[in-house]
């Protein structure tokens, strides 16, 4: 218990967001983003989120919802080809699979997800459909997709030429290994893994969106945590909403968005709770934390924001009127 409330301590005096070395305009030094109410700000995970952040800014600069801002903020990674991490362009699966996984949550606790679907470019729209078409939180494999193309979804050859040349080269060895920040191993041109986005708009009302085409090369059906709500996204919008990445079976086993969430309400900062989410996949095997990527991203009902990740090179994307930041998250190696 002495240990509990030290560190629930520790987090409201100090754990503000996550810092970038320098100041942006509206920040106390040493604090968190001093943010009046009314004023929208998206983040997303990895450098792509910033093109995405552009996207949905264009919605909540003009007063509109988190929720279709996140949706519109995500589809441009999904329908980028040089992306091989979500939507169009993704890494099949070891079968030739291109397979995605998407999911959305909204400021109401209304939720939707699409898992293991094929050939649709956006599944996050799909997913949201899901969620305000159904009665149902989740669709999968081929009901997901039947449910789309019945909404008037286009089916498509997910497959580009280079995924399908990177398959093939693979096949040479078919060695299955999930790599830390493959990024770096394919020219830093864009990082790796899932989008996840989550939002504020002026009315004060949080939503958010996660999206991608899983692990490269994975056992056909695979499904991570990026479709699961509560694993890969979670949204209250009386306190907060975060969102992971990296390798989704650690993120589902400790239920780490909706664990950032909770930490949040009892007083953590948004960087302190996605801090201590990380240290209970430490704790729980630390040979293999030391192996893996997993980044945790938060943002709180006042917009301050934070991440923690296991290893460097996890960045995540901020765009409000004052800021414009890509920031390196904090690491536990």
């Amino acid at each position: 218990m002495g240990n509990r409330r030290k560190f629930f301590a520790k987090a409201m005096l100090g754990g503000a967001a996550v810092m970038s070395g320098r100041l942006p305009l509206g920040r106390r030094a040493g604090g968190p983003m001093v943010r009046r109410v009314g004023e929208p700000i998206v983040v997303s995970t990895w450098d792509f989120g910033r093109a995405a952040n552009v996207g949905a800014w264009e919605v909540l600069r003009k007063g509109g919802r988190a929720l279709d801002a996140v949706e519109q903020g995500v589809r441009i990674p999904e329908a980028d080809p040089d992306i091989q991490t979500i939507g169009y362009g993704g890494l099949p699966d070891r079968d030739g699979h291109v397979t995605l996984d998407a999911a959305i949550m909204d400021d109401k606790l209304n939720c939707g997800s699409v898992m293991c679907i094929e050939y649709i470019m956006h599944p996050i729209s799909v997913a949201r459909l899901v969620m305000e078409k159904t009665p149902h939180i989740i669709l999968v494999g081929e009901g997901a997709l039947q449910f789309a193309l019945a909404n008037g979804f286009k089916k498509q050859d997910l497959l580009t030429p280079k995924s399908k040349h990177d398959y093939e080269e693979w096949l040479k060895s078919a060695h299955y290994q999930p790599e830390v920040n493959i990024e770096n191993r394919l020219g830093g041109k864009y990082n790796h893994d899932t989008i996840g986005m989550l939002a504020l708009d002026a009315r004060g009302d949080l939503s958010g969106a996660c999206t991608t085409s899983g692990l490269a090369y994975k056992m056909h059906g695979r499904v991570g945590d990026s479709p699961v709500i509560g694993a890969g996204l979670y949204v209250d919008n009386a306190v907060g909403a975060a969102t992971a990445t990296g390798v989704g079976e650690e993120v589902i086993r400790i239920c780490g968005s909706h664990l950032i969430v909770e930490l949040m309400r009892q007083g953590a900062s948004p960087e302190a709770a996605c801090k201590e989410a990380v240290e209970r996949i430490v704790r729980r095997s630390p040979a293999k934390a030391a192996a893996i990527q997993v980044g945790f991203l938060a943002l709180n009902k006042q917009g301050e924001y934070g991440a923690w990740c296991l290893q460097k090179g996890f960045s995540f994307a901020v765009k409000s009127e004052k800021e414009e930041l890509l920031i390196a998250g904090k690491s536990n190696y």
